[in-house]
């Protein structure tokens, strides 16, 4: 599966790539003309409302998944209103991710609304 993904932390893109890709992930550049199958960004990337907004434009119909503090319910209404279609807290996007290379699923589309929900 091509996935493409958006953070600014080099050392999230480390661990989440260097794990995806002994799961069988092919990483894309940000620059590849090829299509990713699945879009991750971290909620944490610089003008990250404008970024999934390009990135939905660029790629209609492909899932963009975006991960970040659980706590963060406002950040992640945003971020669905921008055109993210799966979000998830920061812990279980790794798995999350593994899952999808598995053929599973995405499961939850708004997992974090369970939890932040009063």
């Amino acid at each position: 599966m091509r996935v493409l993904l958006r953070t600014d932390n080099l050392l999230t893109r480390s661990n989440l790539e260097s794990t995806w890709l002994n799961h069988g992930a092919q990483m894309l550049d940000p620059c590849s003309e090829e299509r990713p199958e699945l879009i991750v960004v971290d909620l944490n990337t610089r003008d990250v409302l404008t970024e999934i907004r390009t990135l939905q434009a660029r790629y209609p119909g492909v899932e963009i998944l975006v991960f970040g503090p659980h706590v963060n319910g406002e950040a992640f209404k945003q971020a669905r209103a921008a055109g993210a279609t799966t979000q998830v807290a920061r812990g279980k996007v790794l798995q999350r991710v593994i899952a999808r290379l598995q053929g599973q699923p995405s499961g939850t589309r708004h997992e974090h609304d369970q939890r932040t929900a009063n």
